[in-house]
């Protein structure tokens, strides 16, 4: 595992989700509150990026603006159709206010 920093916390608005193109794979980091969560930025059902969804904060859940499916933030786990698989999560750490995420 490689630990990588993405960018500052203050640098990823509160309510919002960010691209990254790191060491070969696509990465959603998405806000809410002070927690930040990493998941792979494909949705499961089509190849879209998971980032240009909206967050759903009281679910903690990202929504896939193609086509709506939802997804855990903290497990990945697909939670409304048309997804029914998972996508991949990753770790995340914020050291000195630097947002660093696990990747294999």
């Amino acid at each position: 595992m490689t630990t990588l920093p993405l960018c500052r916390l203050d640098e990823l608005a509160e309510g919002t989700a960010k691209r990254f193109d790191v060491e070969g794979q696509r990465l959603a980091l998405a806000r809410i509150g002070d927690d930040v969560y990493c998941v792979a930025d494909r949705c499961s059902h089509e190849d879209f990026s998971l980032s240009e969804g909206e967050i759903l904060p009281a679910e903690c859940e990202i929504e896939c603006a193609r086509h709506g499916a939802t997804f855990d933030l903290k497990t990945g786990a697909a939670m409304s159709l048309p997804a029914t698989k998972p996508v991949a999560t990753y770790d995340v750490t914020i050291v000195d206010g630097v947002i660093e995420v696990e990747v294999p």
